[in-house]
């Protein structure tokens, strides 16, 4: 059996399979890498909910490779469940997710922007200094949207933000320098 037949037996496995079985295709599908990537997204743009999120799984599993693959797919389907799916497997990704998704609201992409916003706010810690740095951009809408972002993080995002906050309005030090 080739590599190539395994992985779309387990797809089918994850259509159809009862629960043991879609967990058991997900977690080898994770461990097979980039070479499910593709099939794994193909899945998850003809696929009910239920199998985008034992695809999503997987991706996680595969981690950084498939970060541009599955943003690709975002930004060319118009499914919202597939892209809410496809923010979960990004934030579940994690670290390796955030460069990409920052440059998504950057770019304001109105189509990507609030399911990157989902996943940077999952993402957590690793999001803030790359927002941070995005509280400094010439382009006060873009300005604007790191803030927010950062807001809707809570502690994680909110300290830091208020940090950065008081140290502008104190002539760059911070609050705790004066």
């Amino acid at each position: 059996m080739t590599d190539e037949t395994r992985i779309d037996d387990l797809i089918a496995d994850l259509r159809r399979g009862p629960l043991e079985v879609r967990r058991a295709a997900a977690a080898e599908l994770g461990a097979k890498g980039e070479a499910a990537i593709e099939p794994l997204i193909a899945a998850m743009l003809t696929g009910d909910n239920d199998l985008r999120w034992y695809a999503a799984r997987a991706l996680m599993q595969i981690g950084e490779g498939a970060v541009d693959p599955l943003l690709t797919a975002m930004r060319a389907g118009e499914d919202r469940d597939f892209r809410r799916y496809g923010a979960a497997a990004l934030a579940g990704i994690g670290a390796a997710a955030v460069e990409p998704l920052v440059g998504v609201i950057e770019s304001a992409d109105p189509d990507l922007q609030p399911y990157a916003a989902m996943a940077l706010c999952r993402i957590g810690e690793p999001a803030v200094e790359p927002l941070l740095r995005l509280m400094k951009s010439p382009d006060p809408k873009t300005q604007e949207r790191a803030v927010l972002l950062l807001w809707k993080m809570g502690e994680t995002g909110g300290v830091p933000l208020t940090e950065a906050l008081e140290g502008e309005r104190c002539g760059g030090q911070s609050a705790n320098n004066k």
